[in-house]
């Protein structure tokens, strides 16, 4: 394996944004640059549910090829939409909307939707539940042959996948839904993700 790479600049001043907010949950490094990847490969409206401070957002953008892509993230708590908001102040291609989730419901179909599991699941701190933002809400906001990224899942070699003790539902419905193929990729030793393209 090489070194590690230097992060690129918008990704420097998204940490150093999460820094300043004292916020610590953002999207790894390793989780980052499949991001940035996958954005090389897109046209059209890319988003991303819970924006956090910007640092998931960042590593999409970093990888935007061409003038057509655009980035579209929302983040409910109104204090960390401003801080990422700085970040793409200059921007015309990235969006930041201090808003729910369900306000992006407008703006697809997406060619690349980024999400963390426990958002997928329901856990959003906001009343939502799994039904409205599992794979079958998700599902219609995606182009054909758009992408769905799932992070944040703790790698597991067993069938049906176990995570804390019971089976893990989720992961389970993503990688076996007919609409989708997918796969889960493991980003490290102690993370991996899902990879979904729509059929």
């Amino acid at each position: 394996m090489s070194a590690p790479l230097e992060l690129p600049d918008i990704v420097n001043r998204a940490f150093e944004v999460s820094r300043r907010a004292g916020y610590v949950s953002f999207c790894r490094n390793e989780t980052g640059r499949l991001l940035a990847m996958l954005a090389a490969t897109r046209d059209g409206t890319m988003a991303e549910f819970g924006t956090g401070c910007g640092v998931g957002t960042a590593w999409l953008r970093s990888g935007v090829r061409g003038e057509k892509a655009r980035i579209v993230t929302a983040e409910l708590n109104p204090k960390l939409a401003k801080a990422a908001a700085e970040i793409f102040v200059d921007d015309p291609q990235v969006d930041v909307l201090a808003a729910d989730w369900s306000t992006l419901h407008d703006l697809g179909p997406f060619s690349l939707l980024f999400l963390d599991s426990g958002q997928a699941d329901g856990d959003w701190g906001d009343g939502g539940s799994a039904g409205e933002v599992g794979v079958d809400a998700v599902a219609d906001l995606v182009e054909d042959g758009g992408i769905v990224v799932l992070d944040d899942f703790t790698p597991c070699e067993l069938w049906p996948p176990i995570t804390y003790g019971r089976v893990d539902t989720l992961r389970e419905q993503w990688l076996t839904d007919e609409r989708f193929t997918a796969v889960e990729v493991m980003v490290a030793s102690d993370a991996s993700a899902i990879i979904a393209t729509k059929r």
